[in-house]
Order: structure tokens, then C-alpha cells, then sequence
């Protein structure tokens, strides 16, 4: 019997095979490479209808506009020098260590990732502070930001992220009234899962730092914490400033709502990624001195490094935006589901699966959408469907924003460390793999998971 690929799937092969030659054969800069994607996805997938749609599509997204606010800020705490003052306190806690920096950034980005639910958020949140600091302890940049960026991915898969809600959600839709189970446990194994993802960030981190020889700082180099806290307790204030909204926000919802309402505590919620950025600009430029004349340079300074990122995350999202409306999330589940395939075999398409979709449709959008699909099918093979609700957040969420060519987490990274983005990406295939090569692990029950 033939088989018929669907045309939306057709769109995204020319669309990878453009971004390819693009890139890797023609050497052309990503930026211009996402802007002249989208008019290749409008093309090929001849929805001329939805162009103006999708294109300013974008710019209504907080997201957006708070991943270049952070972007902005990165730029200000390093040319005032504010950032330098927390490297010193950070190197004093962990430069005596290999790869010190690297551990901490692991440790910080997951938990406050965990939190905010935002991969691209957290990565502009913590990445500001981490990995300058890992640069500094001798990781290479396009490494620090890819420590950062898996770091940071893992919070939609963490509770209280708002994606375990949704997991748990589409679990308790699928199972019988006998086998339902409370919310509580459901998180207790998907912490459990997400456990196995931070033991393969540290290990692959411990991997990469023996690799690139990454040594303990000298003796000499790293300062006394008392000295630099002394001299930098003010910009030590600096990550509690930006950290502790999203604390408030994640461990306080109750309280919240009674003091000032549902609605409040909601939007206290939504504008957290664009009041931070904005609030701790300000304290920078207070405790640093700063006169008015130097913000101005600084901000007009900032310009040639925040705009090549800001327009390969702002065409990412439209891509994103021109095949969600043509359902190619659907014709790709045909694909898939048209074979009868073995467990083995179905674990293997299922994890590429959403490898390819992490590349082009957000996180929770696939995640709504396949999500019921894939419990019945691997209850058709064996499989505890509990522990693929709890594994599904891993193979939507967390890939979203590590897979080009929408990784909009990575692009943040690569933007605050100054990197290489090609060399990044090609690092970024190591990380995702070692990711997905895990995902495949949990999903055949090879591995144990705490809770299960």
C-alpha cells in the first residue's frame, strides 16, 4: 500500500533543507536565515492569508518582548561592571572547583526554571549571572550557553510548572475512574523523571568540563567571600531582586489572591517577565553610578548585539505561528500512527517525533495536542500510561527551546555569552541527543523512577 506525505509535512523538509544550505553551505547569518525562512514557509505552504497575520503575531507576545528585555540588561550589567562585582562572589563560592561554575549554573537554572515554567525566560533571568561566570572560569562561551540553555529547559518539566498541569490533565482525561491518582503523586513522579534530566545535565556537564580541561581557578584569582562581599553586597542583592517575584509568584498564589484578588494575583503572574528586567536596570545603574550620559551610550551600544537575536526569535515564533494554523502537528500524528509498530520501534518514532516538532510548535501547544494520542498508543504496547504523562513534558516542553531552528532558549543564551551561534548549534545536537537518548531509556523502562 503507497504512502501519501502529507503537504504540511512536505513544508517543514524544505524548510529544514533551507535553513541547512542556508546556514552550513551558503554561511549565511541566522537572523537572515529565520526572516527569509518565513517567507519560505508562507510560500511553500500558501497560506499568503495568514502573512501579516503571523508576522506581527509576535509583538503581541510578552515572551518576546521580555527575552529582549533581558537581553538589554545583560548588555547594562556588563558594561556598568555590575555583573563582574556577583562573578567575584559566585567565583569565591565555586572557582576552587572544576567546572564549579558550570555545577552552580545547573543547579540555580533548574530550580528557578522549575518555577517560572519559561525555558526562554529563565535562560534570560539566571543567564545574565551564570554564564559570564562560566566564561570566566575558562568554559568556552558557545558551552556556557548551552549549559544554561538545557539547564533552564528544564522547567517546563518540573512542577509547579504550568505544563505538569497540563500532563496531568490529559493523564486524568485518559484513565478509567479506578485507576485515577491524585495530583500530589503524579508530581512526586514527575519530579522523579525530572530527577534523571538533572543527573544527565551534571554528568554531561562533568563530561564536557574534562573535555575542555577546564581547570580550578588559581588561588591567586579567586578573593576571599568576605572581600567580595564587602565590595559587592549591593549588586549581591541584584539575583534576589530578579529571583524572588517568581518565588513569590510560584510558593505564594493563595496568599496573593487574597490580598488583591484572583485577577491580581493572575496579573502579578503575567507581567513578571517584563517589570523584572526593567526594575533591576534601574538598580544597576543607581548602585554603579551611572550617569545619564553613559545610559544613553550603553543603550545605543546595545543596539548591534541585541537585534540579530531579537529578529531570529521573533521569525521563530512566526514560523511557528504559519504551521500551527496549518495543522501539521495533526498530519504529523498521522504519520505516525499509521503503522502499527512494535514498542521498541514506536518509542523510537515517538521520540523523533517530537524532536522534530520541538524544532517548529511551542512546548505546551504539542504537548495539547498529541498528548492523549500517544497515552493510547502506548497503552496499546504496555506501556504504563502514567509514565508517559510524567515523560511527555520532557519530549514537548524541554525540547522546544533547545532544537533549532525554533530554539528560542538557545538563541537567548547564545545572545548573553556572546557566542558563536553556529558552533552552539552544533553543540546544542550533543546536549539534545543526550537528552532524547534518555527519553527513549525512561519510555522502554530501563531506568527507575522515584514515585512510580
Amino acid at each position: 500500500m503507497g504512502f501519501n506525505m502529507p503537504s504540511s509535512f512536505i513544508s517543514l523538509i524544505i524548510l529544514m533543507a533551507f535553513i541547512l544550505v542556508s546556514f552550513i553551505v551558503i554561511k549565511r547569518p541566522i537572523y537572515e536565515i529565520m526572516v527569509l525562512g518565513y517567507i519560505v514557509t508562507i510560500i511553500c505552504t500558501g497560506r499568503y492569508d495568514v502573512f501579516w497575520k503571523n508576522l506581527i503575531k509576535p509583538s503581541t507576545s510578552s515572551l518576546f518582548f521580555a527575552v529582549v528585555a533581558f537581553l538589554l540588561l545583560a548588555h547594562i550589567l556588563d558594561e556598568t561592571g555590575v555583573i563582574q562585582q556577583v562573578i567575584d562572589i559566585v567565583l569565591s563560592l565555586a572557582g576552587r572547583f572544576p567546572g564549579g561554575a558550570g555545577y552552580v549554573a545547573v543547579a540555580v537554572s533548574t530550580f528557578m526554571s522549575a518555577l517560572s515554567g519559561s525555558g526562554p525566560g529563565n535562560v534570560a533571568a539566571t543567564g545574565v549571572f551564570t554564564i559570564p561566570a562560566m566564561k570566566e572560569t575558562g568554559f568556552p562561551a558557545e558551552l556556557a550557553a548551552n549549559i544554561e540553555t538545557s539547564a533552564s529547559c528544564l522547567g517546563p518539566m518540573i512542577p509547579p510548572s504550568g505544563t505538569i498541569l497540563l500532563a496531568y490533565g490529559i493523564l486524568n482525561e485518559f484513565l478509567p475512574a479506578s485507576q485515577k491518582i491524585p495530583m500530589s503523586r503524579f508530581w512526586m513522579i514527575v519530579w522523579g523523571v525530572g530527577l534523571c534530566y538533572i543527573l544527565q545535565r551534571v554528568i554531561t556537564t562533568w563530561l564536557y568540563c574534562k573535555y575542555y580541561k577546564v581547570q580550578p581557578m588559581s588561588e591567586e584569582d579567586v578573593k576571599p567571600l568576605s572581600e567580595t562581599l564587602r565590595t559587592g553586597w549591593a549588586a549581591a542583592l541584584l539575583p534576589i531582586i530578579i529571583l524572588a517575584p517568581f518565588v513569590i509568584d510560584a510558593t505564594m498564589k493563595t496568599t496573593l489572591t487574597n490580598l488583591v484578588t484572583s485577577a491580581g494575583a493572575k496579573a502579578f503572574s503575567n507581567t513578571l517577565l517584563i517589570f523584572i528586567p526593567g526594575v533591576a536596570a534601574v538598580y544597576c545603574m543607581l548602585i554603579s553610578k551611572t550617569s545619564f550620559k553613559k545610559t544613553f551610550d550603553i543603550l545605543k551600544d546595545s543596539v548591534p548585539k541585541i537585534v540579530p537575536i531579537a529578529a531570529t526569535v521573533y521569525f521563530s515564533y512566526s514560523i511557528a505561528y504559519v504551521f500551527g494554523d496549518i495543522g501539521m502537528d495533526k498530519a504529523l500524528a498521522e504519520v505516525v500512527t499509521s503503522f502499527q509498530l512494535p514498542k521498541l520501534a514506536l518509542t523510537i518514532v515517538a521520540v523523533l517525533f517530537f524532536a522534530v516538532i520541538g524544532m517548529i510548535l511551542p512546548g505546551s501547544g504539542s504537548l495539547a495536542i498529541f498528548g492523549g494520542s500517544f497515552l493510547a498508543i502506548f497503552a496499546e504496547v504496555g506501556v504504563n500510561p502514567v509514565l508517559i504523562a510524567a515523560v511527555l513534558p520532557a519530549l514537548t516542553g524541554a525540547l522546544s527551546g533547545m532544537v533549532p531552528p525554533v530554539a528560542v532558549a538557545l538563541y537567548t543564551a547564545v545572545g548573553i555569552a556572546e557566542a558563536d551561534i553556529g558552533k552552539a548549534i552544533k553543540m546544542s545536537i550533543v546536549w539534545a541527543g543526550a537528552h532524547l537518548l534518555l527519553t527513549l531509556m525512561l519510555m522502554l523502562e530501563l531506568l527507575p523512577v522515584l514515585g512510580l
